[in-house]
């Protein structure tokens, strides 16, 4: 160290120059560094984090996966969601909600092959069934229809019933010749089981004192036809079916039967 007086040599750390015998005075180049304040750890804003919209949705449309547009929102919601959750550095959560809805939906757009398959074999199946059962519900009403026209004939002697309401079955009190009670209403009404059936009286006969006496306003009819017709051929129905007074069962596929057509055996 150098007095700043005198320049005389000074040893390091003295306080009084050896030459002049003043105080030595420590240049700033010297003086011993300030020690630094010590600082604290910067803590960063932490925002809370929320459950993606998206990862939600495709969770739930992966659980109905049965249905196709579903399946195909699923996967589409759970890439997107699985994107935005990586882009939102923690802010966004439901990454796992995101991957069930994705491996839903796959499994769901796997499936529906299979699921096409057996719907193009089971639904022809279920539909030549129902027709099937149809079919046997008409010829089962037109064999009530017949029987029930003889025993009026048989009941009341006024030959065959001049209508289907004549033979109707909702009515109050006994029986009688204008409502005898013998078919339920469902069939008056002329439908039934997916077919339309039609009474068709000849021409009605004159009413005899023995009718009369038996309380018959209405006089009845030598013959009849009744015919059964799907509502829907095709759908509800493919044969048509007849019958009359001989109570023979007639059937046509695809046009409406006749007496000419070939009996049921």
């Amino acid at each position: 160290m150098f007095c700043a007086r005198c320049g005389a040599a000074n040893p390091d750390g003295g306080k009084f120059c050896v030459g002049c015998r003043r105080a030595l005075q420590m240049s700033p180049a010297a003086a011993p560094p300030a020690a630094p304040l010590a600082s604290s750890p910067v803590q960063p804003l932490l925002e809370p984090s929320t459950t993606s919209g998206k990862a939600i949705a495709s969770l739930i449309c992966g659980i109905c996966f049965i249905i196709f547009p579903a399946a195909v929102a699923a996967i589409i919601l759970g890439h997107l969601s699985l994107s935005e959750i990586r882009k939102s550095t923690g802010r966004l959560k439901g990454d796992g909600m995101a991957i069930a809805g994705l491996v839903l939906g796959y499994f769901g757009a796997l499936m529906l092959p299979f699921v096409l398959i057996i719907a193009a074999i089971a639904i022809p199946n279920l539909l030549r069934a129902r027709m099937a059962a149809n079919e046997a519900s008409a010829v089962g009403s037109l064999r009530v229809i017949n029987t029930a026209a003889i025993t009026y004939s048989s009941q009341y002697s006024n030959g065959f019933p001049p209508s289907m309401s004549a033979m109707d079955g909702v009515g109050s009190g006994e029986p009688s010749c204008d409502q005898s009670q013998l078919i339920d209403s469902t069939l008056t009404t002329g439908q039934k089981s997916g077919y339309i059936f039609s009474y068709v009286p000849s021409d009605p006969q004159s009413l005899s004192d023995d009718a009369k006496a038996r309380g018959c306003t209405s006089p009845g009819v030598p013959t009849f036809e009744v015919h059964a017709d799907p509502v829907t051929r095709g759908t509800t129905g493919q044969r048509s079916f007849y019958t009359d007074q001989t109570g023979v069962m007639r059937y046509e596929t695809g046009a409406p039967a006749t007496a000419d057509s070939p009996p049921i055996e």
